[in-house]
């Protein structure tokens, strides 16, 4: 008898405004996963948070009109079932693997990874802790400043201290040019550079649509977008960098760069820089992973200057694995093929579970005492 196939699940979709993303990323996956290896079961989480079981995943997958599908399901619900949003994760129980290919909310912030722990059950990226952490970028950028990891000056603005934080106030200690940013949300989205008072005021408007905290944040001179990916649990490792070149009079490499028209996007991949300047980039990547408790997989970005000082930007725990993502991309330039890959985050996935097996959360099992011997009365 030939080895018997892992069940790999892929959680996509979400409430998120990279539903669509997740939706492109998921079918890369799903066509890129050996199917000698693997069987594949999806699961999408609608934009109302409902998750569809495997059935109706798969016809919204196979290309079926997702607003048709849900109107059709929708009035079946019983929503005087507090737990109806989930009611199909019955169909889960004999998964081997999860893979949450859902960015942004629900995704990347530990929610999900919250529901796999209480199914016991493996999945491919950080833990609830690492995930939440890393998707708000003011707790990364504090973290990662007391372990002396270079990012750039910002501030927190919120609307219970927004008439604290004006454009002149802020231009003084950051700058003419400001970044603004919601700090808990993903690809760009929400994200503003300004100039002065008028633009500044629209821009925090509009970012607090997406989070109650937003980040105002330094602009760095003559900046190169420079990329790695990382790959491993406690020991990880990282692949070669890689540069983006945006269109000319585009201002940073947002959302439509990124996954819906990156025609007059440039990606230098490898990207030649020197070797202090590489070497630097590469250990402040893997330093941000191991701070953060990440695992598995995720991309860091950093800004360089036109003194080839590099800054980091973010750190992306479910990075796009769409045909133009960035992360597949430096590792198959690094050597690492896509399906390859896949195997890679699989077996880590297993490995970081079997890991976390072996501790000991609590000393009660079963209405029992059990309790380690040096901790047993003599």
């Amino acid at each position: 008898m030939g080895k018997k196939k892992l069940h790999i699940a892929l959680f996509f979709g979400g409430n998120s405004s990279e539903h669509d993303v997740s939706k492109r990323s998921a079918h890369n996956i799903y066509d890129g996963l050996n199917k000698d290896k693997y069987d594949v079961s999806v699961f999408m989480f609608a934009k109302n948070g409902y998750l569809l079981g495997n059935k109706d995943s798969m016809r919204i997958f196979d290309g079926e009109d997702e607003d048709q599908v849900m109107a059709e399901i929708m009035p079946k619900v019983d929503f005087s079932n507090p737990l109806a949003n989930i009611q199909n994760i019955s169909e889960v129980k004999d998964i081997d693997v999860f893979y949450p290919v859902i960015h942004g909310n629900m995704g990347e912030d530990g929610t999900v990874q919250g529901l796999f722990r209480l199914l016991n059950k493996p999945w491919i990226g950080s833990g609830v802790a690492s995930s939440g952490v890393s998707f708000d970028k003011d707790l990364t950028k504090q973290l990662l400043t007391l372990h002396g990891v270079r990012n750039t000056k910002y501030v927190v603005v919120t609307p219970e201290n927004r008439s604290d934080f004006s454009y002149e106030k802020c231009s003084q200690k950051l700058g003419q040019v400001l970044f603004i940013k919601p700090a808990r949300q993903g690809s760009s989205v929400g994200i503003y550079k300004v100039q002065n008072a008028a633009e500044f005021e629209r821009a925090l408007t509009d970012a607090f649509n997406y989070d109650y905290k937003v980040m105002v944040e330094e602009a760095i001179q003559g900046p190169r977008e420079v990329e790695c990916s990382v790959l491993g649990n406690r020991n990880p490792k990282a692949s070669k960098l890689g540069a983006i070149e945006i269109p000319t009079g585009d201002e940073f490499y947002d959302y439509n760069n990124k996954f819906v028209d990156a025609s007059g996007v440039v990606f230098d991949l490898p990207v030649d820089l020197p070797e202090d300047l590489a070497a630097e980039i590469t250990q402040m990547s893997l330093d941000a992973f191991k701070i953060l408790d990440n695992r598995g997989l995720a991309r860091m970005d950093f800004l360089v200057d036109q003194n080839n000082v590099p800054y980091f930007g973010e750190v992306n725990t479910l990075p796009g694995f769409t045909n133009i993502s960035l992360y597949p991309q430096l590792w198959k330039v690094s050597g690492i093929e896509y399906s390859e890959l896949l195997d890679q985050l699989i077996q880590l996935a297993i490995d970081e579970f079997n890991d976390n097996a072996k501790l000991h959360y609590d000393f009660v099992e079963l209405g029992k005492e059990k309790l380690p011997d040096s901790l047993k009365k003599k």
